[in-house]
């Protein structure tokens, strides 16, 4: 699976993007953007199997494991979290198993001043989806 982004995008990357916006309204603009740079989730993987529970909108998260690193691919039926995905992606794109359950994703989010400004049911919501991640990453450590 191709990384997602066309290019990396790092976690800096997107702390130093986000950082020179000077309202959450510029953010959550960019974070959409983000979103729709995410290619689609084909249609078949749109499943039981995929599907994230405890997120208000469908969110589906699909991975493969290319050298030892984990790909993950997303897609949800709502943009906003669409370009959530592309914030969780970010941060766990490209990484070895160990290193996704290492990685302080609440310090992450905090960096970005993001749980503040999502509603409990969105900070839920993307919690599941580290959650699902974090899920892949044990289960690939096991295998």
């Amino acid at each position: 699976m191709q990384n997602p982004f066309g290019q990396t995008i790092t976690v800096d990357d997107l702390i130093d993007t986000l950082g020179f916006f000077d309202s959450w309204e510029d953010k959550y603009k960019y974070i959409i953007d983000l979103g729709k740079e995410l290619p689609p989730l084909d249609e078949k993987l749109k499943d039981e199997t995929h599907l994230v529970r405890g997120c208000q909108s469908q969110v589906w998260i699909d991975y493969s494991v290319e050298e030892g690193k984990l790909w993950f691919n997303a897609d949800s039926d709502a943009f906003i979290v669409k370009g959530l995905l592309g914030l969780v992606l970010a941060a766990f794109n490209n990484k070895k198993p160990q290193e996704v359950l290492a990685f302080d994703i609440e310090n992450y989010f905090e960096t970005l001043g993001l749980m503040n400004h999502l509603s409990s049911t969105r900070s839920n919501g993307i919690r599941a989806m580290v959650k699902r991640v974090q899920s892949i990453a044990e289960h690939q450590l096991q295998a």
